[in-house]
């Protein structure tokens, strides 16, 4: 049986009672860094076999990990924050396993785009999630389908993106050129942390501060516009 078991962003406690109660019963753990999950796992005394499973080893893992599902082994996939699959490889391997007959079990919880979107106070209901945007190659292409598609009446949706240090200002420049500068838009960053940070601004504002703060342009962000 493989259980995908979301785990805490950053705050430990962010954790469901359930999750912890598979960890603790699985035969072992793939997770995408041994060192950051046995951060987690020290803290609720989990001491599990790991497996490191991230995308640079997961094309020599996943027959394996699958073979060992299939022999009846009990496995929970975790990732280094939140919730696996969304930016992990976890799931070219909940897709194998179903392929394989292989149970599979979501123990849901959190993610840093759903944490993001519930203090947005943009539309929950209908929202367009595109993970990184692309760096080079079809990044205008896309650019321009979101204003299409934002200039659509049967198009109301939030776009929520994640965006690392290296780019957060000129995606922000990007969503100016795009759409306008007192578009709203909404950054996370450090979520669930000690110095956890939210702005609801216009595309102008956020532009201004994080030129004007640059000791804050660090981690990765989440951006909703």
């Amino acid at each position: 049986m493989l259980y995908i078991v979301a785990t805490p962003i950053w705050n430990l406690e962010d954790i469901t009672y359930r999750a912890v109660r598979i960890l603790q019963e699985v035969d072992s753990i793939a997770c995408e860094d041994t060192r950051t999950s046995s951060t987690l796992l020290n803290h609720y005394e989990i001491k599990k076999p790991l497996i490191s499973f991230h995308s640079h080893s997961w094309v020599t893992k996943v027959d394996k990990i699958i073979s060992q599902l299939k022999e009846g082994h009990n496995m929970a996939l975790i990732s280094d924050a939140g919730t696996p699959g969304f930016s992990d490889p976890g799931y070219v391997l909940i897709k194998e396993a179903i392929i394989a007959w292989v149970e599979v079990v979501p123990i849901p919880w959190v993610t840093a785009f759903s944490t993001a979107l519930m203090w947005s106070g943009f539309p929950m209901n209908h929202f367009l999630y595109l993970w990184f945007l692309p760096v080079k190659k079809w990044r205008q292409t896309l650019f321009k389908s979101l204003v299409e598609r934002k200039d659509s009446k049967a198009w109301l949706e939030t776009v929520v993106i994640y965006e690392s240090v290296h780019r957060i200002v000129k995606t922000i420049e990007e969503i100016w050129t795009y759409f306008w500068m007192e578009h709203n838009i909404v950054i996370g960053r450090e979520l669930t942390k000690k110095f956890e940070e939210f702005n609801r601004w216009t595309v102008r504002e956020v532009l201004d501060y994080y030129t004007q703060n640059s000791s804050k342009v660090k981690w990765e962000f989440v951006v909703i516009f």
